[in-house]
Order: structure tokens, then sequence, then C-alpha cells
């Protein structure tokens, strides 16, 4: 007995049914699929979290200082509050117990809302909206019945947005502000003038260029100048009188006393001042004895 296949009225032939089960991992990896689209391509790499996991805080913060190739830590802010920015958000994850995929997908939304601020200028309500957007097709949505085909379940769902409440969303000013706003350069610094002291071959070391002052050099330090060589072969007649007037006033007032004189006149001196204020003294002393006699006096009377 022959068996013929039965048509439709438009003369096809009806699509087999596909088991149960195959109908839904199909739709299982459709999810799947449509799930990967979102959020990609991925900011951290499986091996990247992997590696990070085994990490402790400064771990952390050098290995996505390495994967970030910031390297101006030390002098740049916007590299550093970046880096304290994915750095936060990691160490967060770390203690929701996220698997390798929910890590993954976090650090990836972290980075998207910062570059929508960043090249997109997206404000902030538009960044919460797109955020609800992205959350229902990673996260449980009310139409289903189970949370096997999302990522993240409500629990989770909903501490990732209370995270980005609390981080992002509440500076988003300042996020801003780092993006967008040109800050000045600002040199502390004064400007001096500082005096240049030409170099001279006397006995004395020419004096720093921050030290003194050229006026208290010339003043104080440097040596008088010296006559020229040629100068002594001449006769004394011919050098002028000034030259005479200036050598006798720079000659020294002692010069020609020995030290007997010297001794002489100062022990003289000496004596006179002594002799004055001896004589004051007997004066002071005898005044006080009148006192006290008169002082006696009335006593022996009373």
């Amino acid at each position: 007995m022959t068996t013929t296949l039965g048509t439709t009225p438009g003369g096809t032939t009806p699509a087999a049914t596909a088991p149960a089960g195959t109908t839904h991992e199909l739709e299982r990896d459709a999810e799947f699929q449509e799930h990967e689209k979102i959020l990609s391509p991925d900011f951290l790499s499986v091996a990247q979290i992997t590696e990070m996991l085994t990490e402790d805080v400064d771990g952390v913060q050098q290995k996505l200082k390495k994967f970030l190739n910031f390297k101006n830590l030390q002098t740049c802010l916007k590299e550093a509050i970046l880096l304290d920015y994915y750095v936060s958000g990691f160490l967060w994850a770390r203690g929701m117990d996220f698997s390798v995929i929910q890590y993954s997908k976090f650090m990836t939304l972290l980075d998207t809302l910062l570059h929508n601020l960043r090249t997109l200028h997206m404000s902030l309500e538009n960044s919460i909206k797109w955020l609800g957007e992205v959350m229902t097709e990673i996260g449980p949505s009310h139409s289903q019945k189970t949370e096997e085909g999302s990522i993240f379940n409500i629990k989770q769902s909903n501490a990732v947005i209370d995270y980005l409440k609390i981080s992002l969303f509440q500076h988003y000013k300042l996020y801003e502000f780092l993006f967008y706003s040109t800050r000045d350069e600002i040199v502390i610094g004064t400007e001096q003038m500082i005096e240049v002291v030409k170099p001279s071959s006397g006995l004395f070391p020419d004096p720093l260029e921050e030290g003194i002052s050229l006026d208290i050099y010339s003043t104080f330090i440097e040596p008088p100048p010296t006559l020229d060589l040629g100068m002594k072969g001449l006769d004394q007649e011919q050098v002028p009188e000034e030259s005479h007037t200036e050598a006798i006033s720079d000659m020294d007032p002692l010069m020609g006393f020995t030290i007997e004189d010297i001794t002489s006149v100062l022990g003289q001196v000496t004596d006179d001042i002594l002799i004055s204020l001896q004589t004051e003294i007997n004066e002071k002393l005898q005044i006080q004895e009148e006192a006290f006699n008169a002082r006696i006096e009335k006593l022996k009377k009373a």
C-alpha cells in the first residue's frame, strides 16, 4: 500500500513539525546570540578578567593600568580618575560574586556609559534611558517566567543599577567637566632680575649671581684698583695732586707710631678715666655718709 503526502490548498507541502525540545533549544540559542550582540565588543577579555581575579587591590590597579595603557598617572588627573572608575567597578563586581561573563558585560557596560558621555555627549537623562533599555535586554523581563536566558537575575540587575546610580550618575556633572572643560595650565613662579658680576682677577672669588648685589660687592668686597705697572717708572712729580691726596687719605693713621707709643697713650687715657670715676664715687660716698650721720643724731636726741 502506497502512502501519499498531504498538500495544502495552495499545493505546497506542509513543513515538518519539530520536536518540542528542539524548539526550546533553538529559542535559547537565539536569545544567547541576541545577548552576545548587546554591549559588544567586550571591554575586557576573558583572559584579562581571569588574570585580575587572582590579584589584590593593588594588583588589579596595576593590571588595569597596563590594559588601559595609562602611562602618566602621576601627572595626569584625567587618567587617575578613569583608572579609579574602572578599578572601583571591578572590585564591586568581585563582591557580587559575578561569573566571568557577568564580569565582562558589567565592565563593558561601565565603559560604554563613559564612551557615550565622552564621544556622544549623552545627557544624564538619555544615559538613564539607555541603561534601562540595555538592562531589559541583558536582565530578566516581566514576560519571562524563568531567568535562564538572562545574564543577570533580578537581584543582580537592581544591584547594578544602584551601583551606577551612586557612582557615575551621582557625579555626572563632574565627569562632563572632566571631558568637556579645558583646564588652564597654571605655572607657579616669579621673575627676578639678577645682576651678573663681570669676572675679575682679584683676591676674592666672584660672588654668586643669586647671592649679593653688585653694589655691595663693589663697596665691601671688591679689592681697590691697583696702579698700572707703567706708573712705577714715573717720578713722583708726574703723579697728579689728586693721586697724592687719595694716597694720603688711604694711609693708615697709626703709621709711624711704635707699640710703646701706643701703649703709653692708652695708659694715660685709662688713668684719666679711672681718676674721674674714683672722684665721682668718693663724692657719692661722702653724701651718703653725711645723710647717715644726720639720721643717727636725730635718733640720739629722740
